[in-house]
């Protein structure tokens, strides 16, 4: 009898263990292995490059400006409008300097009329003159027979005397004249000039990029009324560091990419400012760019320059998998996909280089395939 309750007794304990515990699920079968495509990384050449990025400016730029103050009149340009050499832009007010020439003008006239009246005092003069010779010399004819008296002789050398002086007087008068109509010549050409002051002119050819008045406003000597840059020459100007000054030279190559404009362009260093910047520690080069309609300036560019080629490991875009600012790229090891965080530099067509996180000789799993994870089983394609 007792035998027979531990026996119950027993068997309810093991119905009770096994009530409490369920049995381990079964594991799933690991997924077939994902075929990849691969390369082994190493590291190549890739010609050194310096990038400095840039503001395209106009070569040759000029501020207008009056030499005289005046009243504007007219502007008869806006910004953006293309121009010629000699063209009117601005029209000032010129009524006081249109008096002035007018004056100058009569005074020149006056002058003038005037040389006639002494060209017939000289020619009186003259007559005079020759007169009182002819006589004098009559006089002392009879002078040395004693037919005259001395007080007749005197009086007609007096009478020479005074002839001379008449015709000396009349052709200072006449150099007078000539003196003034000089002066009122320079007088109307000095109130012409100011007069052409007035109107301000295109400088060569170009386009207004800045416009600064309008009409009405008081146009002072100085002040900019008008910003012009000549049209069809362009250059790029971009700092470099200090670092750069042995390896740009002027005439050297270098490419210019305007992203505003999607070109990238062969171009040449102009001119190269030496003198360094001590709060930037970079200096100012200056790259002359080739003729194209739709350059501005201020638009943005990098100048690409030339240096010691350098040792990288490059490798395909398309193997790299991004995630937010996060990169890594997937290698084989032993038979499974393993993930690598890296950290990339510049990139060249295609190619980006590897700064960290990948080592020469290992093998890169390129494109990657979707849905690869980390650890997964890969069959490498033959």
């Amino acid at each position: 009898m007792r035998k027979a309750r531990l026996v119950v007794t027993a068997g309810l304990i093991s119905l009770a263990i096994s009530c409490g515990h369920e049995p381990p699920p079964a594991v799933a079968p690991e997924a077939a292995p994902l075929r990849v495509r691969t390369l082994v990384v190493e590291a190549s050449e890739w010609p050194g490059i310096y990038e400095a990025v840039g503001t395209v400016r106009a070569r040759t730029a000029a501020t207008l400006s009056s030499k005289l103050m005046g009243y504007v009149q007219e502007v008869r340009v806006e910004a953006g409008d293309a121009v010629r050499a000699g063209q009117l832009l601005v029209l000032l007010d010129s009524r006081d300097l249109d008096a002035a020439r007018r004056q100058a003008e009569a005074a020149l006239n006056e002058a003038k009329s005037a040389i006639a009246e002494a060209d017939n005092a000289i020619a009186a003069a003259k007559a005079q003159l020759e007169l009182a010779q002819v006589t004098f010399r009559r006089m002392k004819d009879l002078h040395a027979k004693r037919s005259i008296s001395e007080q007749e002789f005197d009086e007609a050398g007096a009478k020479v005397r005074m002839a001379e002086a008449n015709h000396q007087m009349a052709l200072s008068r006449r150099r007078q004249l000539e003196e003034k109509i000089g002066q009122a010549g320079e007088a109307l050409r000095s109130a012409e000039i100011m007069r052409g002051y007035t109107e301000i002119r295109a400088p060569f050819d170009g386009v207004i990029t800045e416009k600064k008045v309008d009409p009405g406003a008081l146009a002072a000597p100085g002040a900019p009324l008008l910003v012009i840059e000549r049209a069809g020459a362009y250059r790029l100007e971009a700092r470099l560091e200090e670092s750069m000054l042995p390896h740009v030279r002027p005439t050297q190559q270098v490419e210019v990419e305007l992203e505003a404009l999607g070109r990238t362009l062969s171009a040449r260093v102009s001119e190269l400012v030496p003198a360094v910047d001590p709060a930037s520690r970079a200096f100012l080069v200056k790259i002359d760019l080739p003729n194209l309609p739709a350059f501005r300036s201020g638009l943005f560019g990098r100048a690409r320059f030339r240096t010691a080629p350098r040792r990288v490991l490059a490798i395909p875009a398309e193997a790299i998998v991004r995630r937010g600012q996060v990169q890594s790229v997937f290698v084989v090891e032993e038979g499974r996909a393993r993930s690598r965080l890296i950290s990339t530099g510049e990139r060249r067509a295609s190619l980006v280089e590897v700064l960290t996180g990948l080592a020469p000789a290992e093998t890169l799993i390129v494109p990657v395939p979707p849905g690869l994870a980390d650890g997964r089983k890969v069959e490498v394609e033959r």
